[in-house]
């Protein structure tokens, strides 16, 4: 893409000017010391947009490997597809068609698909249901057919197409802004986590859905007159009263969260569960009906059970940005790691995977920290189930980069944990693996403990024969841990890494290719290195 085009010259461009300042004759030169000042100011300013940049790199790294997960089936956080949107600028209707575009043209080049491609073509089909679009990605036809026709004629009346699929409306309702949309089109337009209204960007007040019968007439009358035919729709007179049937419901299970019941009170927190994995919606229902301070209680019931289903459906509730501050604030995140610590198999894969969603927050991250939240992490990373150890690793990751908690991991333990998946290919986690030990090698115990030959052997290894996404990571640590111990470089060209480095240099991905050169360039500047 063209963004990744324009940062590759901006990496090049800082490394020139770096290597420029660098070799500033200062003494010969006779400047001043305020000259000397603003020149280390900028050195200063051009290593912080580094680490900057390779923090976002290893950040977007990470969410790809949440999202390809094949062997979850829980809902990815929105807040991770719509990060991912922003980061690859796929977020509008026009920039994923022209992705499309690009992606059936590769598709075309390369003589069909491959994994990879039907990777990219699945993420780009969560894109579009973010996005509110409603179709699946297909690379052998137009976008939509239906959509393409309706935008040429010019005898629909553009108040009866609906501003997001740009098709005529069967089912048109009213949003709190006013503006009018088709129902299925706008509901997953907020299923997708969108609190605004797609036409006007305005933030939306509540979520209710008002039918607009009286548009919906105009279409019937227009279609008659022009012997047009409307879709039919068969769900249209059961979902009208849809939303406030759920806000019944939802609010008598939240009152029966505090019953003395205990059958009543578990079957509640059950179908609490299920209806905040459904959609957003239901989420701020329950948020708003005070359903989280009685989850939160219900965190140190002295029953397995209910703490798998309570910290699973907070889980399901931290979805929603502003319901992992109150989750957070309500004093969730201690009970959390107790069960963690404690509970069922389900329940400490779930309570890593509620500390990694709310930790998305950098307070909550803090938060975590400070409650004594990563040993117990590092021991499901440790000793987990599959799953278990895929979500230690996320949300390890997420909070590793927190300065303070590297340290804690450190200490937990975690380098022995993560230097064993990267022996065990059948995990399938390398990537996690690298992608935590290039945040810790940052830090001054971390680099102590990583930087050891057999690591550095296992490096290269990787570096020889990995995936390329398995060598864009290797690389990345290498180039970390060379750059403050040249005797590492040299541990690792005795092991071989000269020639795949300079095949990566040119043929890796594009952040594999960039470290990989600035790795090759250090050894040139190395005295004691041929």
């Amino acid at each position: 893409m063209e963004s990744e085009a324009v940062m590759c010259r901006f990496h090049a461009v800082y490394h020139k000017i770096n290597q420029a300042l660098d070799n500033i004759p200062f003494d010969k030169l006779g400047v001043s010391i305020e000259v000397k000042e603003q020149v280390e100011l900028m050195r200063m300013q051009l290593k912080r947009a580094k680490r900057r940049t390779d923090t976002q790199d290893m950040e977007l790294a990470m969410d790809m490997i949440v999202i390809f997960s094949k062997k979850d089936e829980r809902n990815a956080d929105i807040a991770i597809l719509e990060r991912l949107a922003n980061k690859l600028e796929l977020h509008t209707i026009a920039e994923l068609k022209a992705e499309k575009t690009a992606i059936a043209k590769l598709v075309k080049q390369r003589g069909g698909y491959n994994e990879t491609m039907h990777q990219i073509v699945d993420l780009l089909g969560k894109f579009k249901q973010i996005a509110g679009i409603d179709e699946t990605v297909s690379l052998d036809g137009p976008i939509s057919t239906r959509t393409a026709q309706t935008c040429q004629s010019p005898l629909v009346p553009h108040e009866f197409v609906c501003p997001i699929t740009l098709e005529i409306m069967t089912d048109p309702v009213i949003v709190a802004t006013g503006q009018t949309y088709e129902r299925d089109s706008i509901r997953k337009w907020l299923n997708s986590n969108h609190r605004t209204c797609p036409k006007t960007g305005q933030t939306l007040e509540h979520l209710s859905l008002a039918p607009n019968f009286a548009l919906r007439n105009l279409i019937l009358q227009w279609c008659e007159k022009n012997n047009l035919e409307l879709p039919k729709k068969d769900n249209y007179a059961s979902s009208v009263n849809y939303s406030a049937e759920i806000m019944e419901e939802i609010s008598s299970l939240v009152l029966n969260l505090s019953s003395s019941q205990p059958n009543v009170r578990r079957d509640a927190i059950v179908k609490i569960r299920m209806l905040s994995k459904e959609n957003p919606e239901n989420r701020i229902f329950i948020a708003n009906d005070g359903g989280i301070p009685r989850l939160v209680q219900l965190l140190s019931y002295p029953d397995s059970n209910i703490q798998e289903h309570t910290v699973t459906a907070l889980l399901n509730l931290s979805i929603d940005e502003t319901n992992k501050r109150l989750i957070a604030r309500e004093g969730a995140i201690p009970a959390i790691i107790e069960i963690l610590q404690n509970g069922t198999d389900e329940a400490r894969e779930n309570s890593a995977a509620a500390l990694f969603s709310l930790s998305m927050l950098d307070e909550n991250k803090v938060l975590v920290g400070n409650f004594n939240g990563i040993p117990p992490l590092v021991a499901l990373l440790k000793n987990g189930t599959m799953r278990g150890k895929k979500d230690a690793a996320t949300a390890l990751f997420n909070l590793s980069l927190n300065q303070a908690n590297k340290s804690r991991a450190i200490k937990a333990g975690i380098i022995p944990p993560l230097l064993h998946l990267l022996d065990d290919k059948n995990l399938g986690m390398i990537d996690e693996a690298l992608s935590i030990l290039l945040l810790l090698a940052s830090h001054p115990e971390g680099r102590n403990e990583i930087g050891r030959l057999s690591f550095i052997e296992t490096l290269v290894e990787i570096i020889r024969n990995g995936t390329p996404k398995n060598k864009e990571c290797a690389v990345s640590v290498l180039l970390e841990l060379g750059l403050k111990n040249s005797s590492l470089i040299l541990a690792a060209l005795q092991f071989g890494v000269y020639e795949p480095l300079r095949e990566i240099s040119i043929s890796g991905t594009n952040r594999a290719q960039r470290k990989a050169n600035s790795l090759l360039q250090h050894m040139s500047k190395c005295e004691h290195i041929p």
